[in-house]
């Protein structure tokens, strides 16, 4: 069975048209995904700037709450029988701001004065825990970084310290949150305000989660994270991240400055992007029937345009049935036509192309086709070098023994330069008596061999004419020493000048050149 043109014209119209919706739809999809992943980082970024002053202004509040407790206990610390003082106001801390976990007074040596809730029994016990002596040793307001206190939880503390009318300082008073448990950021950063499987974490200048809506990485250190790296750096936007579990995630991340804390508004890209698949689902149904029409269509066109150039293929095969048959092989020639149209050209391109590259004396490749494989390599980067040599006193063979004996030396040359080759190098002729060497993925040190084993070959080898005739060569590397073929065929033809000057029969490399 012979396929015909007017089907594959058909087929042909058939995938243009399914290759254009197929473009289209991913146009349409690639732009509706693009259109969905910096909508989702724009509201995580504005979320989490949100979520960043909410906290800043709520820790704002919380210190100054601790200042206006510090000055209320201020005339009571160090003076006698008032303990039941003390004990009122951290209750009432405890109770009226729901914002610590624990509340405590500290005198200045570290001795925990007061405590509520008074279950923990801390009562008389020095405050001994790193945030606690950090606390004491700041004299300001302070907001401690994650660490595991007197109780053995993970905890944040919040002080301030109390001075006397004098300026002396007192102590502190201050209150935990801890991180592990049910705490105050829960309130405040809470479950995402959009429900769209976005959520927010909050992490330390070391890196730490300090909130997470999973209590389980509650502590874990994200250094790695990119957004984080932003985050400890300072600041603050927006950007596409694959996170510590290796997903990918959109996330918008903000500082808060006051406990140089920094929150994370995140959410899945899959989530975010999977509107973009019921947007291809309604594409599809849509375009459907008007694809089924123009098919109908274009295959009665495909009749009648496939009948003029059907008969020019049966004159092709009137005029070809005398010959054997050729092959063009750069050419897949699958349906009727074009295997007739390959058979009548086949016989004259194989000639043309013969003649359009090899040299007819040498037979090896000509300047057209070196200058086609310097042109390739040099586009692709592929590294090669260089080689170009001529016969030495060339002019006194032709005067001697006459130009036809020239001729003989010449292949003689074309004969010795295939013999030294390998298999991948490209041997040309450039013009008269000067011939070329294109070595790929060669060093200096192999092409300046390779060269060295041509002239040495050629020394010890009486030529046609019954005299030596010896070469000079010059040797240039791509990409190392130039970049553009015109500029290495002169640097190494100023390389095989050199070896013309300095006493012929001999190889210079451009390495040695002085330019």
């Amino acid at each position: 069975m012979r396929l015909s043109l007017k089907y594959l014209i058909g087929l042909v119209a058939f995938l243009s048209v399914l290759l254009t919706l197929t473009a289209s739809i991913i146009s349409g999809y690639q732009a509706e995904q693009q259109s969905l992943v910096a909508s989702t980082l724009e509201t995580n970024r504005a979320y989490a700037l949100k979520m960043a002053q909410s906290t800043e202004s709520y820790l704002e509040m919380t210190l100054q709450s601790l200042e206006a407790s510090a000055q209320q206990i201020a005339p009571f610390i160090g003076k006698e029988n008032v303990e039941e003082k003390l004990l009122s106001e951290v209750s009432r801390m405890k109770k009226q701001t729901n914002t610590f976990n624990s509340v405590l007074i500290v005198d200045k040596n570290g001795e925990i004065l007061a405590i509520s809730p008074e279950t923990l029994a801390l009562k008389g016990k020095m405050l001994n825990s790193e945030g606690g002596q950090e606390a004491l040793k700041k004299r300001g307001a302070f907001i401690s970084q994650p660490y595991f206190g007197l109780t053995g939880r993970l905890i944040i503390f919040l002080s301030f310290p109390v001075f006397d009318s004098e300026g002396d300082y007192l102590g502190l008073v201050g209150g935990t949150v801890y991180l592990k448990e049910e705490n105050i950021l829960q309130e405040v950063l809470g479950e995402h305000f959009y429900k769209d499987g976005s959520y927010v974490y909050v992490v330390d200048e070391s890196g730490r989660i300090i909130y997470h809506q999973d209590p389980g990485r509650v502590n874990d250190i994200v250094l790695e994270n990119a957004v984080v790296q932003q985050l400890i750096a300072g600041k603050s936007g927006s950007m596409e991240v694959v996170n510590t579990k290796g997903v990918d995630m959109l996330a918008g991340y903000a500082t808060i400055p006051i406990a140089n804390w920094g929150v994370v508004s995140q959410r899945s890209k899959e989530v975010a992007l999977a509107p973009s698949v019921n947007m291809i689902r309604e594409m599809i149904w849509k375009t459907a029937p008007m694809i089924l029409f123009s098919l109908l269509i274009v295959f009665l066109l495909s009749k009648h345009i496939a009948q003029p150039l059907t008969r020019l293929a049966t004159f092709a095969e009137s005029s070809t049935a005398s010959n054997h048959g050729g092959k063009i092989n750069d050419v897949h020639a699958w349906y009727y036509e074009a295997i007739q149209l390959k058979k009548a050209m086949n016989y004259s391109l194989s000639f043309f192309i013969q003649q359009s590259t090899i040299d007819p004396l040498t037979k090896l490749m000509n300047r057209r086709a070196m200058d086609a494989y310097l042109e390739k390599w040099t586009e692709q980067g592929h590294p090669f070098a260089l080689l170009i040599f001529d016969i030495d006193k060339f002019k006194r063979v032709n005067d001697t023994y006459g130009h036809a004996m020239g001729d003989e030396v010449l292949k003689y040359l074309a004969a010795s330069v295939l013999e030294v080759a390998r298999k991948e190098d490209v041997c040309c002729r450039f013009g008269g008596e000067e011939f070329v060497m294109l070595l790929p993925n060669t060093n200096r040190h192999e092409a300046y061999q390779m060269a060295e084993q041509l002239r040495k070959k050629l020394e010890s080898t009486v030529s046609p004419c019954g005299e030596v005739v010896t070469i000079s060569i010059g040797s240039a590397i791509f990409p190392e020493d130039r970049s553009r073929p015109a500029e290495l065929l002169e640097l190494a033809d100023q390389c095989l000048y050199e070896a013309k000057r300095t006493g012929r029969n001999r190889t210079i490399d451009c390495a040695s050149l002085t330019i």
